[in-house]
């Protein structure tokens, strides 16, 4: 039987609440690499069963967080052993105060990856999918215009979702799920432009129309201006935060 995640499909029980507050301790460095984790001591701290703190740590284990040690017990393991893909690893960094680093290595993965999906897109796509992208761009452009925010964030992941999905490069789509969270992470704790860019608005209907007409060049050049003002809007971030950070 497959094993439920916290998320998926809004459960609140008590397995899934004990993996997001173990992960989130775990991503935020509240539970260091090394630490050790007895079944008996989280019975009893978070009042669950013992078969609630395997199951939870089983989850745990399925995203590298944590291992099970021969007469040891089960470890925090260091970041560089966590499943950094898994979305709700990402979801628990945006939430801690990795956020920025967070955001900015997924950045660097997108920009490296979206604009060769726009391209291949452009090449591969199908007329339907292609015009429907086209539409989508417009009700992006529509959103964003109106500063329905909300219904921009919806649209924006449904966007590059379907870029990646044209590509026709089945490993490129599955980085939907990432992508999508750090979106909805930026747009969670503040880090995108209350109201975007119109020059932002119209690279994805450049992508978009590049696409329609299977000029993959300039829907790779189209991309590539989008990642590189989310970029710089990160390197911001990334400014501001290491600005905060230094003694005076």
């Amino acid at each position: 039987m497959a094993t439920s995640r916290p998320g998926a499909d809004g459960s609140t029980g008590l397995h899934a609440r004990l993996v997001e507050t173990l992960g989130m301790a775990i991503c935020g460095g509240e539970l260091p690499p090394g630490r050790v984790l007895f079944i008996d001591e989280l019975v009893s701290r978070h009042a669950v069963s013992r078969s609630v703190v395997r199951e939870a740590l089983r989850v745990l284990a399925s995203m590298g967080l944590v291992a099970s040690r021969r007469r040891v017990g089960t470890q925090v393991l260091d970041a560089s052993l966590w499943n950094v893909y898994d979305p709700l690893v990402i979801r628990w960094r945006l939430a801690t105060g990795g956020r920025i680093a967070q955001l900015r290595s997924i950045t660097e993965l997108r920009t490296a990856v979206e604009p060769q999906a726009a391209r291949l897109a452009a090449a591969r796509v199908r007329p339907i999918d292609a015009s429907e992208l086209v539409t989508l761009a417009g009700r992006l452009w529509a959103a964003g215009q109106d500063g329905r925010m909300d219904d921009f964030l919806a649209l924006d992941i449904e966007f590059h979702h379907r870029v990646l999905t044209a590509s026709g490069n089945e490993m490129f789509e599955h980085l939907h799920q990432p992508i999508a969270e750090v979106l909805s992470g930026r747009h969670a704790y503040g880090l995108m432009p209350s109201h975007p860019h119109v020059d932002a608005l119209q690279m994805h209907a450049d992508v978009a129309s590049s696409i329609q007409r299977g000029d993959g060049e300039r829907a790779h050049d189209a991309m590539v201006a989008i990642m590189n003002r989310t970029m710089d809007e990160t390197r911001h971030l990334w400014d501001m935060q290491s600005q905060s950070t230094t003694p005076a």
